[in-house]
């Protein structure tokens, strides 16, 4: 019942938050399999692009539960064009300030962390990008994920 709550609340915010940011081009969660996120298993966004004339901010967002185990998390992000370049980078997001209070924001033992990873990103090209995001902590499996999401929005 506690989940099923969780998530009316969490739906409810984010349908809040989207009626209320017109510069939303797109935002979507993959959820991580049974909290337990394996060093192989990665999450695919596919993003269609048909503006091309603006820039745009890039935010990855992460959800864990207050038993994660540390207070940081690693990503291994790929980004790929309609036309097979692409861009690979790390990323850290921290979770926990240094004591160990969650920056991000939820109830319950639930936290969603939102975190810009790129400012004012030129589409060069329409077509369907491709974001993939693996994770990059030691431990083959990571407990404590929920969800992983990508938000894109028009840089103002």
């Amino acid at each position: 019942m506690r989940k099923i709550f969780q998530f009316i609340i969490l739906l409810g915010t984010m349908a809040a938050y989207s009626a209320c940011n017109p510069n939303l081009v797109f935002e979507q969660y993959q959820p991580v399999k049974n909290r337990n996120w394996g060093k192989d298993s990665m999450l695919v966004f596919s993003v269609p692009v048909s503006d091309t004339s603006g820039n745009h901010n890039l935010y990855i967002n992460v959800r864990n539960d207050i038993d994660y185990a540390y207070s940081n998390i690693w990503l291994f992000i790929n980004i790929k064009q309609p036309n097979g370049a692409g861009l690979e980078d790390k990323f850290e997001i921290a979770l926990a300030d240094p004591a160990g209070k969650w920056l991000g924001e939820g109830f319950g033992g639930l936290k969603t962390r939102e975190v810009i990873f790129r400012k004012n990103v030129f589409f060069p090209m329409s077509g369907n990008y491709k974001i993939t995001i693996q994770q990059g902590m030691r431990e083959d499996v990571l407990p404590g994920i929920s969800d992983v999401g990508v938000r894109i929005e028009k840089a103002e």
